[in-house]
C-alpha cells in the first residue's frame, strides 16, 4: 500500500479535467487488491491470536492469575481503541494535509517495530503445543452423533480415555447438549482396538472432544445477542456521520470539527471508563470491601444492551429537534450545533466497552485453552455479521417506507427529506427485543462455565510447600 502512494508507476495519472481521468490498468489494480488482500489475510491472523496468546500468559491455576486476566480484556481493548484513535486523527491528517506516502508509511514503520518487539520477546512467552485441527475434531463429534442417534446414552459407558495433555485441565461432562454425548458411546467393544484406541475416529469420539463442541455451543446464545449489540454501535460510524455533516460544526471564526472525528467521542468515552474501572474503581473497592469487586459478565451485557437502546433513543429525539430546526430555517444545515450529538457518540462507546468486552472475556473463557483462537475469530465474525445485517437492515427499511411516494426513512445524501428518527426507533425496538431475549434465554449460558481450576495460591497456603526444581513438594 505504501509503494502504491510512493512509485507513480504504480497508480494512474492524477486527474485534473474531469470527466476525463484516466483508468488505472489492470496490474496496477492488482497490485493494489494485493496490498488490501495481504492486509485482510494478516488482520484475519492477528486480531483473533493475539487475544489467545496474550490470555494464554496468565497463569489461571492461580487468584491473582485469574484477576489479571479479567483485567487484560480490559487493557487489550483500551490499547486498541488509543491506536484507532492515532490513526483517525494523526495518520489521517497527515494522508489528507501532508502526504499519501507518509501517511501509509508511518503504519508500516509502526507494524515492523511492533513485529520486532514481539520477536524480542519470544524467548519469555508461555507458548501452548498445537495439538491438529479444533474443526476436524468437531465434525467427527457430529458423524458419530448422527450414526448413533438412536442409541439411548443413558447407563451407556462413554469413551473416556486419560488426557495426553497434562497442560490444559480436563473438561468435565455436562449436561447440556446431551444428544452429543452419544458420539462417545461404546456400542460395541470392537470399536476400540487391542491399544484402547478408537478404530474409526469418524465413529466413536472422546468425551473430551464432545465437550469441546459443547463449549462452541455453549457460546452461540450469547453470540446472538452480541450481533445485535453490534448493529447499533455500528449505527453512529454511518447516519450518525450524516447528521454531524448537517449540523452547525463550527468553533469559533476559523475552524470546522471534522464528521470523522465525531467517531473519537466514542472511543473517548470507551478509554476513559476504562480507566476510571480499572486504575479508580476497583482499587477503591478493593479497599472498602477488602476485596477485587469486579462487575460480573451478566451485568455487563445487561448494561451494553441497555446503553445501546438509550443510544438509539437519544440519537432519535436529536435527530427530530436538527431536522426540524433545517426545515423551519429552510436550510441544508441545521443551525443546531454539532454538541447535541455528542451524547448519543459517548452512549454508542459505553454500550461498547459494556457488552463488547464481555462478550470477548465469555467467549475467550469459556473455550478451553486450545480453543481460545477460535473464541478470538468468533468475537471479530460477530462484528462483520452485524455490520452485514444492518446494511440489509438499512436496504429493507429503505424499500418499503419509499413505496407509494411516502417519506422514506432512510435514503439520498439529504437527511431533511429523510425520517432518520423513525429508523432509530426501530433500532432501538430490535434492541429491546435483544435485551428480553438475553435477560430470559442467553444469560443462563452464562452460567455454564467451565469449571474453575484449583487455586494454588490457596492451597500451598494451607498445607505449607517445598520447592525442589520444577517440583512442588506439599508436606501436612
Amino acid at each position: 500500500m505504501t509503494l502504491t502512494a510512493a512509485i507513480h508507476q504504480l497508480r494512474p495519472l492524477s486527474c485534473k479535467e474531469r470527466p476525463n481521468c484516466q483508468w488505472p490498468h489492470p496490474w496496477q489494480l492488482g497490485i493494489l487488491f494485493a496490498g488490501l488482500g495481504l492486509l485482510s489475510i494478516g488482520a484475519g491472523g492477528i486480531r483473533p491470536c493475539n487475544i489467545a496468546f496474550g490470555a494464554d500468559q496468565f497463569d489461571t491455576n492461580t487468584k491473582k492469575g485469574r484477576a489479571q486476566l479479567e483485567s487484560f480484556f480490559n487493557w487489550w481493548y483500551f490499547t486498541f481503541t488509543i491506536a484507532l484513535i492515532g490513526a483517525l486523527t494523526c495518520v489521517v491528517y497527515i494522508q489528507t494535509n501532508v502526504s499519501w506516502t507518509l501517511g501509509f508509511a508511518i503504519p508500516t514503520i509502526c507494524l515492523a517495530f511492533s513485529t520486532l518487539i514481539f520477536l524480542f520477546g519470544r524467548h519469555t512467552y508461555i507458548y501452548k503445543k498445537p495439538q491438529g485441527s479444533i474443526f476436524s475434531d468437531l465434525a467427527k463429534v457430529v458423524s458419530a452423533a448422527f450414526r448413533k442417534r438412536k442409541l439411548n446414552a443413558s447407563g451407556r459407558t462413554l469413551y473416556d480415555p486419560a488426557p495426553i495433555d497434562l497442560e490444559n485441565a480436563p473438561l468435565v461432562q455436562t449436561d447440556r447438549f446431551k444428544f452429543l454425548d452419544k458420539a462417545a458411546i461404546i456400542a460395541d467393544p470392537s470399536e476400540l482396538n487391542n491399544q484402547g484406541m478408537p478404530r474409526n475416529a469418524w465413529r466413536l469420539c472422546s468425551l473430551q472432544q464432545v465437550e469441546r463442541l459443547k463449549c462452541l455451543m455453549g457460546i452461540l446464545p450469547v453470540w446472538v445477542t452480541g450481533i445485535c449489540t453490534f448493529i447499533v454501535m455500528d449505527q453512529q460510524n454511518t447516519f450518525g456521520v450524516l447528521q454531524v455533516i448537517q449540523t452547525n460544526r463550527s468553533i469559533g471564526p476559523h475552524f470546522k470539527v471534522p464528521p470523522g472525528w465525531m467517531n473519537l467521542i466514542s472511543m473517548l468515552a470507551l478509554s476513559i471508563w476504562i480507566y476510571i474501572y480499572e486504575c479508580i474503581y476497583i482499587p477503591l473497592a478493593k479497599k472498602i470491601t477488602k476485596k477485587a469487586t469486579r462487575l460480573t459478565m451478566e451485568q455487563r451485557i445487561k448494561i451494553g444492551v441497555f446503553l445501546s437502546i438509550l443510544c438509539m433513543i437519544v440519537a432519535a429525539i436529536v435527530e427530530k429537534k436538527r431536522r426540524d430546526s433545517a426545515i423551519r430555517h429552510g436550510t441544508f444545515h441545521s443551525p443546531m450545533s454539532f454538541v447535541l450529538l455528542l451524547p448519543q457518540f459517548a452512549l454508542s462507546g459505553l454500550n461498547e466497552v459494556f457488552a463488547a468486552v464481555a462478550i470477548m472475556e465469555f467467549f475467550t473463557l469459556q473455550m478451553p485453552e486450545n480453543m481460545r483462537t477460535v473464541a478470538g475469530a468468533v468475537f471479530f465474525l460477530s462484528l462483520s455479521i452485524a455490520n452485514y445485517i444492518g446494511s440489509l437492515i438499512v436496504n429493507v427499511v429503505h424499500r418499503v417506507t419509499s413505496q407509494k411516494g411516502r417519506t422514506p426513512w432512510i435514503g439520498g445524501h439529504d437527511l431533511n427529506h429523510n425520517r432518520l428518527e423513525y429508523y432509530y426507533y426501530l433500532i432501538a425496538a430490535l434492541g429491546a427485543l435483544n435485551f428480553i431475549y438475553f435477560n430470559f434465554f442467553a444469560k443462563k449460558y452464562l452460567r455454564n462455565k467451565k469449571v474453575q481450576p484449583v487455586d494454588l495460591d490457596m492451597v500451598l497456603e494451607m498445607v505449607g510447600t517445598e520447592t525442589k526444581g520444577n517440583m512442588i513438594i506439599v508436606s501436612s
